[in-house]
């Protein structure tokens, strides 16, 4: 499944901070419908995704009916994205079909 959205990153200011870009409503109810085939567990999803010419892997966590997926400082610092920038993400969720 490949899915393309805008969306703007904002920080998670925990006990160490993190960055995230919310899946907007419309991709995260699609991904919703397909989380049984893409999660290895709690809920997560693993995707490769690209931003900008940086192409990484990770998992959406799950957040209030909808993703978040999170940036790492590998993948932000080399665009210099901080909180509030505006990126179009690229993402692919690797669906296990049952083989039957």
């Amino acid at each position: 499944m490949r899915l393309v959205f805008t969306g703007r990153v904002i920080e998670w200011r925990g006990p160490s901070p993190y960055y995230f870009v919310p899946v907007p409503d419309e991709e995260s109810a699609d991904i919703r419908e397909v989380a049984a085939l893409a999660s290895y567990g709690w809920g997560v999803i693993p995707v490769e995704a690209r931003i900008g010419d940086v192409v990484f892997t990770t998992s959406l966590f799950p957040k209030d009916g909808g993703y978040l997926l999170p940036l790492k400082n590998a993948v932000r610092k080399p665009q210099g994205l901080v909180a509030d920038d505006k990126v179009t993400v690229e993402m692919t969720i690797d669906l296990q079909l049952p083989v039957g």
